[in-house]
């Protein structure tokens, strides 16, 4: 077939379009927040191999996971998919990534033969286990984290399961939440379904097929001419873990990442940290999918994103280590192993692509369960996801309040919390000092404070970046790590390591600090009218600016007046501090 390019971009478009729309499908039905208002999902289409041609702008750590786990898909249902069926599963072990993401996939017949899948994931707010949530990092095997699904079919012949339905209901804590959010993901894929069987009608089964493994072999060819063009050569980068929260031993990754001449790339985890006992383990899917998207967030904006990109990326991860377990190794918290993958690739990419990459950011979202019995002594259960800064860029500050890079998500509102849940949030904001300096200063991390309105309830968080702070890149210093505090500024006040799980009673306050994003570049050569603006904004102390940027900047000059003029009186001064 002779493939015409206009055809072939408003294809491409359209499939871009059709999944967009499935995301837009799962925010108008979820009922849990984490799925409604933090959009912890993902939506994709893919061929009939399991290949993925079109992703939503949604969970990037979630998508390169797809082919594999649509490769489960495959194997277990080879020859018996037919039309009104819709496969579950959430299996690890099976080319998911953790118990609560939850997979759908829908099989698409165009004229009686299967042409496509839709697919999505979603986080559910439990899949049952030991804490609330699902999500604990110190369980110590998969078979304390919740209820494993492998791939079965949720519908047969457009009929639910109620087997499978009740089986789900009776193993989670919010049945009404995970089965609502659940419906959510088919309402989705049924909207892939009806929107890819139009497209087909317009142009017909050959040409879409043919356009869409094009659509592929594209990806791929743009991709490898790209990669052709770095500096080739092997780069290596090691950062850590604090510690799997059972002892205080670093748990280090690493990786080399070889650019090869003919355009494809190498990643290899060997010498990372072997399997840990806590629930930090990545299976080799997930791994891949961050290895995969790190490659990708350094690629020319146009690249498509589908799984041709994925066919130039090599990723290497020994079995029996912490990015590739084995059974019955616990892998709830998983994305915290994944954030800080990412943070290692871009710090071996850095040194290939000094323009592109970014200093470290917060280290990934901080994961705060809590769960127990309300007043009508009827289970209630708070995943609160918060995110996050950006490190300082090669030619401009980082972010604050923003989604980490590998992923797509957004900060619970407060209201929403305080509406739904026996909590109080007493702050949230940024807090001051928390940024990496640098000649691009990274972003601020954020503070929540949360007071339990319930006589009980089991608390558990999962943070990092305590003892290993998110680097600076060119001359840039890390940021302020992370601080976890329960009842501050009381006398029972405690310190709490980067990741617990205790027990709260009625009035009790937790109070997170996340981590700022390091500094890219020398901070003295930081222009003295940013510094001023950010003491102005009370982004940064005063004392921070002559520490950290040699500028001194005196009280009386920075009045509301002057700041409206745009007046401000500062000074360079040497490194040593005199003016």
């Amino acid at each position: 077939m002779t493939l015409d390019p206009i055809t072939f971009a408003v294809i491409k478009s359209a499939l871009d379009a059709i999944v967009d729309e499935m995301a837009y499908a799962v925010i108008r039905t979820a009922r849990s927040e984490i799925i409604r208002d933090v959009m912890d999902y993902s939506a994709a289409l893919c061929d009939t191999e399991g290949r993925m041609v079109a992703q939503a702008k949604t969970i990037a750590q979630h998508l390169g996971a797809v082919p594999d786990a649509m490769q489960s898909v495959l194997r277990e249902f080879s020859g018996d998919l037919h039309p009104g069926d819709v496969v579950v599963m959430n299996d690890p072990y099976e080319g998911g990534m953790h118990i609560p993401d939850v997979f759908l996939f829908l099989p698409i017949f165009i004229d009686g033969h299967l042409e496509a899948f839709s697919v999505v994931i979603g986080h559910q707010t439990d899949m049952g286990g030991r804490v609330p949530g699902s999500n604990a990092s110190d369980s110590t095997e998969v078979y304390q984290e919740g209820l494993r699904i492998p791939p079965v079919k949720l519908y047969e012949r457009g009929v639910p399961s109620k087997t499978v339905l009740r089986i789900i209901a009776k193993n989670v804590r919010v049945p009404d939440r995970v089965l609502g959010d659940i419906g959510a993901e088919y309402a989705a894929c049924k909207v892939g379904e009806r929107e890819l069987t139009r497209l087909f009608g317009r142009y017909g089964r050959e040409t879409v097929r043919s356009y869409m493994a094009e659509l592929l072999d594209y990806a791929e060819r743009v991709t490898r001419a790209e990669i052709a063009r770095w500096p080739a050569g092997t780069y290596r980068f090691t950062d850590y873990l604090d510690s799997d929260g059972f002892s205080d031993t670093p748990v280090p990754l690493t990786v080399a990442i070889t650019i090869h001449d003919d355009g494809h790339l190498t990643c290899d985890w060997t010498g990372s940290s072997p399997q840990v006992k806590a629930a930090l383990n990545s299976t080799l899917s997930f791994t891949r999918s961050c290895s995969y998207l790190s490659v990708r967030s350094v690629l020319r904006q146009d690249v498509p994103n589908n799984a041709g990109v994925f066919r130039c990326i090599d990723v290497i991860a020994p079995e029996g280590t912490i990015l590739n377990p084995r059974l019955p190794g616990a892998c709830a918290a998983r994305a915290l192993t994944g954030y800080r993958m990412l943070d290692v690739m871009l710090g071996a990419l850095a040194q290939a692509l000094p323009d592109r990459v970014p200093a470290a950011g917060e280290g990934g979202n901080t994961v705060l369960s809590i769960g127990g019995l309300d007043a009508a002594h009827q289970p209630f259960v708070i995943v609160d996801m918060i995110t996050g800064a950006w490190g300082g860029r090669p030619d401009r500050d980082g972010m604050e309040a923003v989604t980490n890079p590998s992923q797509n998500m957004s900060n619970t509102p407060v209201e929403v919390l305080e509406a739904q849940h026996p909590i109080r949030i007493d702050e949230y904001g940024f807090v001051p000092d928390s940024c990496g300096a640098g000649r691009w200063r990274g972003g601020l991390g954020l503070r929540r404070r949360y007071t339990l309105l319930n006589d009980e309830a089991t608390l558990q968080l999962r943070s990092d970046r305590v003892k290993f702070l998110p680097y600076g890149l060119a001359g840039g210093r890390p940021a302020r790590g992370t601080r976890n505090v329960i009842d501050p500024g009381t006398p029972n006040e405690r310190i709490m390591p980067a990741k617990f799980a205790t027990v709260l009673t009625r009035g009790m306050v937790i109070q997170h600090d996340q981590p700022g994003g390091g500094g890219f570049g020398d901070p003295f050569a930081r222009e003295p009218a940013r510094v001023a603006a950010d003491v102005r904004d009370e982004k940064i102390t005063i004392d921070y600016a002559r520490r950290e940027h040699g500028v001194v900047l005196e009280p009386e000059t920075l009045t509301v007046d002057e700041a409206a003029t745009g007046s401000l009186r500062a000074q360079r001064s040497t490194p040593g501090g005199a003016t």
